[in-house]
């Protein structure tokens, strides 16, 4: 069973950055697409960005395109989010979350093509 642990979340200033980390215990995490999705307070979990399992494509939600980057790196087992010019919006918690299938990578910002889930990350912004 794959765990997935997610660090890197806090309190930080609107306008400010913050990179957020997803370890994966599993080797077979190089065959799989990873994605990030976040849930804000009294809201609904939402998708934010996702890579392929070799780290050559990426896709986004739109509200995040331009200030989100998700990578990953392979010989750490790790897949990572950061985030610039943070917005009160941006709060809430993230979690990492494995792609179901491997070899597998899509457009798709639907949460049913995951597996496994980390336990999230609360990420807090001040104005």
């Amino acid at each position: 069973q794959v765990q997935l642990v997610e660090s890197g979340g806090g309190l930080v200033q609107a306008g400010g950055s913050l990179t957020l980390s997803c370890a994966a215990s599993d080797r077979t995490f190089a065959d799989y697409a990873m994605g990030w999705f976040r849930q804000a307070p009294g809201k609904e979990r939402e998708f934010v960005a996702s890579i392929n399992w070799k780290g050559s494509s990426t896709y986004y939600t739109g509200s995040v395109k331009g200030r989100f980057t998700i990578s990953r790196d392979g010989a750490k087992n790790t897949v990572y989010l950061r985030i610039d010019s943070l917005k009160a919006e941006d709060k809430g918690i993230y979690y990492c979350a494995k792609y179901a299938t491997k070899w597998s990578f899509s457009f798709n910002p639907q949460s049913s093509l995951y597996d496994y889930w980390g336990q999230g990350t609360q990420v807090t912004v001040s104005s």
